[in-house]
């Protein structure tokens, strides 16, 4: 489908509910018969409940590899967690243009420092912030400091909206609502805004 590209952006700080809302919003894009491609990153956890790093989710056809481990091997750092490059770019860099090539929108949770440190990888995001075609992404509380330029290529023609303790209620209840605007009604295509945050 040919079109212009709305873009939604959540943003907010650790642990408030952005990935709820995302996956919210993924489903009701698929609801209204749209195809979503990208990525995940979930967290992993031991058999006794402790986060052991974090999972790259192809969102198109489930396959899973390590984005992340506690102390693992060589690789960038980010916190006490180790950023398995090759593995991340291996499957985040194919799921992303296979979603580029064939999804209605791009789907990315989240853009933070461990996606971001795996170097083709960052391309490959930075290539879908760039595409004419519908983008929903969780982006770091802290990305305009961290990647002030990813930052700026992603929120660029982009709605954002913040989520927080007081306002994710209502924002799940709106879930519909910004799908429906973002895939204009289930066109999947439509106008975005100049960087407008929703009134929420």
């Amino acid at each position: 489908m040919n079109c212009s590209a709305r873009r939604l952006l959540i943003t907010g700080r650790p642990g408030v509910g952005k990935s709820t809302l995302f996956s919210r919003l993924v489903g009701e894009i698929r609801r209204l018969g749209c195809r979503v491609g990208g990525i995940a990153a979930p967290e992993a956890r031991s058999p006794g409940g402790r986060r052991v790093g974090f999972y790259i989710v192809d969102l198109a056809s489930g396959e899973r590899a390590w984005l992340a481990q506690v102390g693992t091997g060589r690789g960038p750092r980010v916190g006490r967690y180790t950023v398995l490059v090759d593995s991340a770019e291996r499957l985040g860099v194919r799921a992303l243009r296979r979603a580029l090539e064939d999804a209605d929108v791009v789907a990315i949770d989240e853009v933070g420092p461990m996606e971001l440190a795996a170097p083709r990888l960052r391309e490959a995001i930075l290539e879908a912030a760039r595409a004419a075609k519908p983008l929903l992404a969780v982006v770091h509380a802290r990305l305009a400091w961290r990647d002030p330029a990813a930052y700026r290529a992603l929120a660029s023609n982009s709605k954002i909206v913040e989520v927080t303790l007081e306002n994710r209620g209502l924002l799940a209840s709106r879930a519909p609502e910004l799908a429906g605007w973002l895939v204009d009604g289930g066109r999947c295509c439509g106008h975005g805004g100049e960087g407008a945050h929703l009134d929420t």
